[in-house]
Formats: C-alpha cells, structure tokens, sequence
C-alpha cells in the first residue's frame, strides 16, 4: 500500500534537501539584499549569515552526505519516514524564526537536525565499519556544535562572540568542500574527458578537512586566533596545489565540470584570505563572502546539478539548459560581491542587491528544471 513515505520525494537525502535549498535560497537572498531587518532577537546581519550557512549550505551539505554514505557504504540511504522527519526539522527550524522567542526555538531545531543528521549518517558508516568516513560523520556534529554555541552567543547578546561563530560555521562548510572535492572533482574529471583519475595522499586528504575543522572548533570557543589563521591559509594552500594537480585545459569546454573548479578556486582563496584577515581583520568581509558566494554558492549549485542528475537517472552531460546560464549568474554573482569589498556608500548597496539578484536567479533556474526530477521517479526505472 502507498503512503506518504513512499513518494520518490522520500527515496533518498538529495530530493528534499535540494529541492528546499534551491527555493530557501533564492528567498533569502533577496530579502538580505532588499534590505530585510531581521527578527527582535536576531538582526539582519546575523539572520543573513545563520540562514545562508546553517540553512541554505546546511541543507546542501546533509543532502549530499546522506546520499553518498550509502555509495560509500553499500548500506541503505536515510529514506522514507526517518528522511521525512530530518527534513521536518529543518523546515521547522527556518519557520520558526518569526515567531516570538524564534531565534530560541529555531536554534534548539536547528541543533536537533544536525544531531540527527549526523546519527543517520554513522549508522551505515558503523554498521559497515567504513573507518574512513568516521571523520565526516565528527565534522557534520562539529557543524552542528557551531550552530549551538552561535545560538548561545545570542542571548546574552555577544557581537564579538557571533561574528567568531559565523566564521566558525563558514569554515565547516568550506572543509566539507574541501572533503567532497578531495573524493570527486579528481573522478568526475576522469570520467568525463576519459584521462587517468589523479589520486591524492591520505594525508592530504584528511587536511582539506581537518584544519579547517581545528580553526572552526578554535574560533568557536575565541582562543588561539593566530593558530586559527595559520590553519585556514594552510587549507587554502592545501586545496589550491590539489586543484592544481587536477586542471586539464578540456575542463573548461565542460560546464558540469568548470563550475566545480572555480568553486573550489574559491573556497582556497577565501580560506587563504580569512586566514590572513586574522592578522588584518580588513580582508575578514572579503575572505568570508569568497567563501561564502564565491565557494559555496558556485559548488553547490555545481554540485547539486551534476549529483542530482546521476541519481534521478537523467543524462549528466551535456548539462541541461538552462544550467550554464545559471552557472554564468552564479559566477556574477561572486565577482560583484567580492568587488562590493572595495566599494562604500551607495555603490556597496547596489553591488549587494545585484549580487543578491544574481545568486537568486542562479537558484530559481535550478528550482525551475531539477524540482520536477527531485520530486518524480528516476528516469531509469532504478530504485532511489
């Protein structure tokens, strides 16, 4: 007998997650950059960064791990009613913002989900002894810890305390890039201009993870800001020689592949630039938002576009229109909002809005052709 739970929506973490983020995104990035105030308890400036981190990359970031445990693990994906509870909580957990003592509640569903999210994914990971994911599983509870404490740093209200939380998460996300990258950009790019896979260290590896891990943890708890700065430029270098060593001139004819590249050409520069900032705290904006827009907004659009594909059992490549035009916007997006670092007075306002229009317009286009595919059967007639 059918039920709710069996909807294709609920087959696997990527559906929902994808799909939300999408449509989360776009809103919210609009509202930041039309010049939304915020709630009572949390203004606009620390609402725009909780929402994009915790709940735009958030949703991105549990969607794909979900979803790859169970290929790393041969084990059965989160699906059906545990999915849609996750998932639940962290609607519930963006809704509940606007209403009374909403930063509170929402940061308790917030933490839950997280909490969650990291017990669905030891689970096959333990059951199948997998040791070598043991590691994601720690960073997707540190993550979650960052959300935490950034919620206790709220009441009472700590400036100083935020900002560290914000960076703390921000860098979370980009050592997830920095783990995802390390295990696909070298096979997608193998696979798609038909050249020998680069391997790297396993060493190097688990240090595109754990230094931005250690600075995150450091920066949350405020102590020893100098090792904070020496990790995170460590990371950037780390992920940038990779990049390097995985560049092949055929990327740049392949939208599906290019996007994954200057995403991750970012994440290093703005790890590197946050992590100098720590000495001249005047590049912090311009670091954070490389990350920000520049890392997370290009791989997870990247990202999501070329995973989503491949377990909807559609045609990877070409990419489907109009998904280079959505890479091009997102593009845009992160070159006028690094510029907005230069700038001041009105000509920072209008580089933000653009920015702002760019980056939702790149989500929307997504949301306008993956929604149907997330929310509908493979194509192929396969499970998932």
């Amino acid at each position: 007998m059918k039920t709710l739970f069996s909807h294709p929506v609920w087959a696997m973490a990527f559906r929902p997650f994808y799909a939300l983020a999408a449509v989360f995104g776009a809103v919210s990035i609009l509202l930041w950059g039309f010049g939304y105030q915020g709630t009572a308890d949390m203004p606009s400036f620390y609402w725009h960064a909780h929402e994009m981190i915790w709940g735009y990359a958030g949703a991105v970031v549990v969607g794909f791990l979900l979803t790859a445990v169970a290929t790393w693990t041969g084990r059965p994906p989160t699906r059906g009613a545990a999915l849609f509870g996750l998932t639940a909580c962290w609607l519930l957990a963006r809704i509940a913002m606007y209403f009374p003592h909403g930063a509170a509640v929402s940061g308790v569903l917030g933490t839950l989900f997280f909490g969650y999210a990291a017990v669905c994914m030891a689970i096959p990971v333990v059951e199948s002894k997998n040791s070598r994911n043991y590691i994601a599983v720690v960073a997707l509870a540190v993550f979650g810890l960052t959300h935490a404490v950034f919620h206790l740093y709220l009441e009472p209200f700590q400036a100083a305390a935020l900002l560290n939380g914000m960076l703390a998460g921000l860098i979370m996300v980009a050592g997830f890039i920095g783990l995802v990258g390390m295990r696909i950009m070298p096979f997608f790019t193998a696979k798609r201009l038909g050249i020998p896979q680069v391997s790297s260290p396993m060493w190097v590896a688990l240090s595109a993870l754990v230094l931005p891990m250690l600075a995150a943890v450091l920066m949350l708890f405020q102590t020893a800001f100098t090792l904070v700065g020496l990790c995170a430029f460590a990371a950037g270098v780390v992920n940038l020689v990779q990049l390097f060593r995985w560049w092949h001139k055929q990327v740049l004819r392949e939208p599906m592949l290019w996007i994954l590249f200057a995403g991750y050409l970012f994440t290093a520069l703005g790890l590197m630039v946050v992590g100098v900032a720590q000495w001249v705290p005047v590049y912090l904006s311009l670091g954070a938002h490389l990350i920000g827009v520049g890392g997370i907004g290009l791989l997870t659009v990247g990202m999501m576009a070329r995973t989503a594909l491949g377990h909807t059992g559609h045609p990877i490549y070409p990419a489907p229109s109009p998904m280079t035009l959505a890479f091009w916007l997102m593009v845009g997006a992160t070159l006028v909002r690094a510029l907005a670092a230069f700038v001041g007075g009105t000509a920072y306002t209008h580089s933000i809005r653009l920015s702002a229009a760019l980056f939702a317009a790149s989500l929307l286009l997504y949301a306008w052709r993956y929604i149907p595919w997330l929310t509908a059967p493979r194509a192929d007639g396969k499970p998932g």
